[in-house]
């Protein structure tokens, strides 16, 4: 089977679009699929490029922003679209931007059928300029998405039951089927009782969040927090990551402790996965903040590593999914519901060490193996949907 998929930029760095689709296409090739890319140049020096390479456009005013997200959109060349689709048998849309309209349009008129995956929300786009609540801006987003693209498709992946049921709620006419991106095998420790663990400080407790400095992953309610809990000059915090507003959180940390509301100086890095794990592993707590998310694998990834997570609670927001328990999860945005969580578990050692032990076995149901089998039933299945209208 030839699996042709669409991705504005599959190699970019720090962007989880492009890491499950990165992820995703591994293991496809692993299972024997011949799978090739439409997507803008890479832009690490010296790095793979696409099979079907396009151009990277500059978004007018906007540009910087969107670099800082995560994202660098290609310019859709016709001749390059069509080259690649005719090549297809399958193709994967993996966004719904324009890449994908003009990749929809093309596959309509050469007969070859398209599958979608559901990765973000037009919030998503939109938190980052303070209008993720302005509906009639997401409204008419989704509106677009859903009929320029996703009900192109035969089916779309949605990655949880929460995405899902919003689309159902939109009345998308694609088919529907909840596959997790999955998380793969090498990107926890093989035997994670046997990782190196880094403390960063002398701290009694240390609480890490992971994920980029950006306004729906609401990193800033974790530095808000430390006002209501009891424990906060026992606290060191570690913001693993990057993003917009590494900077503003980096002020507003360095108040906390001038105020001397923390005695440990937050500390903010970006780091390998190795470097992760260790933390990690030294940790006590992991805090999930993101408002806005469709599945949030970084979270599981946090928390296999035997680690008590506390997880943002919001109805755009599936990771909460991932709790064992109401005190694992918290009122989004809200940081004195997130303070008395963090005081419940930094109450009793023994308690958060028991609970610690549940989570790192917690990992089954999102295997990487078991979503790429289905995925490709969900392609052998769309292939017969299509050829049998």
């Amino acid at each position: 089977m030839k699996v042709l998929f669409v991705v504005n930029n599959f190699y970019i760095k720090g962007n989880g679009l492009s890491a499950s689709a990165q992820r995703t296409v591994k293991h496809l090739k692993e299972r024997g699929l011949d799978v090739r890319i439409l997507s803008a140049k890479n832009p690490n020096e010296g790095g793979v490029e696409p099979e079907f390479r396009l151009e990277n456009v500059k978004i007018p005013v906007f540009d910087n922003l969107v670099r800082s997200q995560g994202y660098i959109f290609a310019k859709g060349d016709k001749e390059v679209i069509i080259e690649a689709v005719k090549w297809a048998d399958l193709i994967h849309l993996e966004e719904p931007f324009f890449l994908q309209i003009e990749v929809a349009k093309v596959a309509k008129k050469l007969h070859k059928p398209c599958v979608g995956t559901y990765h973000l929300h037009p919030e998503n786009l939109y938190a980052s300029i303070s209008m993720e609540h302005f509906m009639p801006l997401n409204n008419s987003t989704m509106i677009a998405w859903r009929n320029l693209v996703f009900n192109k498709c035969i089916i779309v992946q949605c990655p949880t039951y929460n995405v899902m049921e919003r689309l159902q709620r939109w009345h998308f006419k694609a088919k529907l089927k909840v596959i997790s991106n999955g998380l793969a095998r090498e990107d926890l420790s093989s035997n994670k009782n046997l990782v190196e663990k880094e403390k960063l400080s002398d701290s009694k407790y240390t609480i890490i969040t992971i994920g980029r400095h950006s306004r729906e992953k609401d990193p800033i309610t974790l530095l808000r927090s430390m006002k209501f809990s009891k424990f906060n000059k026992d606290i060191q915090l570690v913001f693993l990551g990057r993003g917009p507003k590494t900077k503003n959180l980096e002020k507003y940390a360095k108040k906390l402790v001038d105020k001397g509301i923390l005695k440990y100086m937050p500390i903010f890095k970006f780091c390998s996965l190795d470097e992760l794990q260790r933390i990690t592993a030294a940790s006590d707590l992991y805090i999930h903040l993101a408002y806005i998310e469709v599945e949030g694998l970084s979270c599981l990834e946090a928390i296999q590593m035997g680690i008590v997570p506390i997880i943002a609670k919001y109805k755009y927001s599936a990771t909460s999914q991932f709790a064992l328990s109401s005190n694992s999860k918290f009122k989004a945005r809200n940081a004195k519901d997130l303070a008395s969580k963090i005081d419940f578990w930094l109450s009793d050692d023994k308690n958060r060490e028991n609970e610690a032990k549940k989570y790192k076995a917690y990992n089954k149901e999102y295997d990487i193996e078991k979503s790429i089998t289905e995925i490709i039933e969900m392609y052998n299945e769309a292939l017969n949907i299509y050829y049998k209208r």
